[in-house]
């Protein structure tokens, strides 16, 4: 027995030797021009000429003919926050990256938006306008944009120039930034399912993805393990279908607290709720609503997807959907629609005679799409978009044009790009992001050499590509791990899906990202390391 134990242990350390070998090969660090500025920007040129910022004298206002001004709360908190986080944390640097600006010191940002309509009070959409120029001088800093949305990321930006010398000082150096993303959908998906998400981890990771620009909560609410969203309309599906009905639920006042959080830092939130597969919870409140499965003659016990040839089906569709869509205010809720598995409804009679009377014979696909017909014309009918996963489109389904299709699976990934954008629907890519699956080493190069348009395909077909989204999905996941497993990886993708197409050096985005996650640690993110060394400012622990 010890002579097994020995061999599976030396078995052990060769399969972890074996994957040390393997990863990718660790950059090397560099004295970046840019600094630790992450994502990169469209265009940064800056100077070695050096100013002073101090706590005491640095404010951030309004400028005089900005059409937001104080009652614009939104820019006011983010005012108050990137103050804090602008003298809370900044890198030391080397010697070589300043000159002295004679003492002279940079005392104001101002913020124009310069948009009539400057969007306080709205919330970002996939049409929102996220440019901005940051011109750095003495004594006044300007940050333009048309709207609030790109102040905010300007306010980023701004926050990430500043460092300080080997005495602690403060330093900006001068600069002059245009930038915007190249993609307009930059998303983060969370499973709130497989493990409950309590609200300091959603809230905090909120505050990660406004640090790395990104736009997009892609909530993946509910599935098969547990329902968690708390129904006003029927509150037995959390009652019954999440792991707790009073500490595992996520209530209305918290789904309000979680938009609201996302709106002020220029995140939309895309609700997912997953159907006719992924339902196990949901029947468990509302009964009547899942396949009874058969054994033979008899029913096992056992259900499987929605059924989907009772009215009752969609009639609480009807009700659930038109509620959803007044709770979550974005103009797209994302209905899932992948893995469906087919067996259970191949085992129920109703569902064989439902088939026969259809004209489906034994294709099981078209009864698939028979469902997800009526429920896209379901939430068709409360003004909402919809996005949908890739199998939606591959089975065939009626789709409205401005359809949203999420390509999720890596076989054969270039050519299912190729046929949804050829169909002509607007296309989001997450197949090469799924952060869930974890190697050892440097992953985050993978996923930042992704070229997310490098399939073939006209450029109209290229255009519809608007962006991606890293997933991280839960089944191994809770609080105690997800933000250090997301982050800095996550980060390689929002520079992928913000900066030029061009920005592919390794060292250089190796040098910055680790100043960028340092940057984060020093904020309360819990970002894990991406190879030996230390932040001058390390974690702080629970």
């Amino acid at each position: 027995m010890a002579v097994i134990k020995l061999a599976a242990l030396l078995l052990a350390a060769s399969v972890c030797l074996c994957s040390k070998h393997k990863s990718e090969k660790v950059p090397k660090l560099v004295n970046s021009q840019y600094g630790s500025l992450w994502p990169l920007p469209q265009s940064a040129q800056i100077s070695a000429t050096a100013f002073q910022l101090s706590r005491s004298s640095f404010q951030i206002v309004h400028a005089p003919k900005s059409s937001a001004g104080p009652r614009c709360y939104l820019l006011g908190e983010a005012f108050r926050r990137y103050f804090e986080y602008t003298f809370g944390y900044s890198k030391r640097l080397n010697k070589d990256r300043k000159q002295s600006g004679a003492g002279a010191e940079v005392s104001e940002l101002q913020v124009l938006i310069t948009s009539s309509e400057p969007q306080c009070d709205g919330f970002p959409s996939v049409s929102s306008d996220e440019s901005y120029q940051l011109t750095v001088n003495q004594p006044t800093a300007v940050l333009t944009a048309p709207e609030v949305w790109g102040a905010l990321r300007g306010l980023e930006t701004f926050s990430q120039l500043v460092y300080k010398d080997e005495y602690g000082t403060l330093h900006i150096n001068k600069s002059e930034i245009k930038d915007f993303p190249r993609f307009n959908h930059r998303g983060i998906l969370l499973d709130s399912s497989r493990h409950f998400l309590p609200l300091k981890v959603i809230l905090a990771n909120l505050d990660a993805m406004a640090m790395n620009k990104y736009n997009v909560f892609h909530w993946h609410i509910v599935d098969d393990q547990s329902f968690p969203y708390q129904s006003s309309l029927f509150p037995e599906l959390s009652k019954e279908g999440s792991y707790h009905p009073y500490t595992h639920v996520y209530t209305p006042a918290d789904v309000k607290m979680v938009i609201e959080y996302a709106r002020m830092r220029g995140i939309r939130v895309i609700s997912e709720f997953d159907t006719p597969g992924h339902t196990q919870s949901w029947g468990l409140g509302q009964k009547g609503l899942l396949t009874p499965c058969y054994s033979g003659e008899k029913p096992s016990g056992t259900f499987g997807p929605v059924n989907p040839i009772l009215n009752s089906t969609y009639d609480f569709m009807t009700q659930f959907f038109k509620e959803v869509s007044s709770v979550f205010p974005d103009a797209y809720i994302h209905l899932g629609g992948d893995e469906v598995d087919f067996s259970c409804w191949k085992s129920n009679p109703d569902i064989q005679k439902f088939m026969e009377q259809q004209g489906f014979g034994t294709d099981y696909s078209k009864l698939e799409s028979y469902y997800i017909q009526r429920i896209l014309d379901i939430v068709t009918g409360t003004k909402k978009g919809y996005m949908i996963w890739q199998e939606v489109f591959d089975n065939g389904v009626k789709l409205k044009p401005d359809t949203v299709v999420e390509v999720w699976m890596g076989n054969a990934l270039e050519e299912e790009l190729h046929n949804v954008t050829s169909a002509g629907y607007t296309t989001i890519l997450s197949a090469p992001w799924y952060l869930d699956y974890i190697s050892y080493g440097q992953d985050w190069q993978k996923y930042y050499k992704v070229e997310p348009l490098s399939f073939k395909g006209t450029d109209a077909q290229k255009k519809l590509v608007i962006g991606g989204e890293a997933c991280l999905w839960g089944e191994f996941v809770d609080a105690t791990n997800l933000t250090p497993r997301l982050w800095p990886r996550a980060s390689a993708v929002a520079e992928r899906l913000w900066s030029r197409k061009d920005v592919r050096d390794t060292d250089d985005a190796y040098s910055r990202l680790s100043q960028h996650r340092c940057r984060m640690v020093q904020r309360g993110i819990p970002a894990e390391p991406l190879y030996v060394g230390h932040c001058d400012y390390e974690y702080g622990g629970l």
